[in-house]
């Protein structure tokens, strides 16, 4: 991470505001110039350490502007931190949301801060691998854009998305596309138990084929059409599994429908 000395207040540091700000630790132990200030009301232990190491603030009781602030609480918590955040904003302050679902007018409605960035992350970002769609305000500069993606590569990919509307189709395909697949290895695993094997074999064989699938997939960076040819030979076992699955009521259909459920979910979170 290159920046400038930036000073950065994160709200909130569970799940995924934990993976940034680890990142961010990992960035001043090799020299980077960032201030750290989270506000977290339930820290976990190991990483307010970690945040006290490297010279953090921890939950401030009095603070004035910054240069970055950073929303990582859940957007139902959101109403109830709007006052508490108000102190870390000023005129010149970039707000940086990873909140589902709260668009970025609303932000700027209760910030009343006009350089707004709005992130939709993944499961993967725990480990470095998940990827990170964001939109930028018409207020942010170039610079905004490209602080904001150092800021989010801990986390893994990082996508800018060419207009907001489209967030909802990203919340509903990267957001909540883990959540599919982790759902694939649960019901191959008790396929194969149906099957005849026993529990703990099929959740293995299940859970590290999809995950060497996936990670076949990004290392060769053959798309997944090709890759899905090489494994199914003609008249063989995997043209007879995919008979089924590529049926008009098999996989296709139920993955669009449930992309469509959840895109238009995002879209009622975002109306209020």
């Amino acid at each position: 991470m290159s920046l400038d000395a930036p000073s950065i207040a994160l709200v909130g540091a569970g799940a995924m505001g934990g993976a940034l700000v680890r990142g961010w630790i990992e960035a001043v132990r090799r020299g980077g110039g960032l201030t750290l200030t989270v506000v977290e009301p339930n820290f976990d232990p190991t990483l307010e350490r970690e945040l006290d190491s490297v010279g953090a603030v921890i939950n401030p009781p009095d603070a004035g502007p910054v240069d970055i602030v950073v929303l990582a609480v859940k957007p139902q918590t959101f109403p109830s931190v709007v006052e508490s955040v108000k102190r870390f904003i000023g005129p010149e302050t970039l707000v940086m949301s990873v909140m589902a679902g709260v668009p970025m007018e609303t932000l700027t409605r209760e910030f009343g801060a006009q350089r707004v960035i709005r992130c939709v992350p993944n499961t993967p970002a725990r480990i470095g691998r998940g990827v990170t769609a964001y939109v930028a305000s018409p207020a942010c500069t170039a610079e905004d854009r490209q602080l904001v993606e150092q800021l989010l590569e801990p986390l893994g990919t990082v996508e800018p998305i060419a207009a907001e509307r489209l967030m909802d189709v990203v919340t509903a395909v990267s957001g909540s596309g883990p959540a599919y697949v982790f759902l694939l290895a649960e019901v191959l695993a008790a396929a194969a138990e149906q099957e005849g094997l026993d529990k703990d074999t099929a959740m293995r064989l299940a859970s590290r084929t999809v995950a060497g699938a996936g990670a076949l997939m990004l290392e060769t960076g053959e798309p997944p059409g090709t890759l899905r040819k090489q494994v199914t030979s003609p008249g063989g076992t995997t043209e007879a599994a995919l008979d089924i699955l590529g049926a008009g009521n098999g996989l296709g259909p139920l993955l669009r429908h449930a992309v469509s459920a959840a895109a238009a979910r995002s879209r009622q979170l975002g109306k209020g």
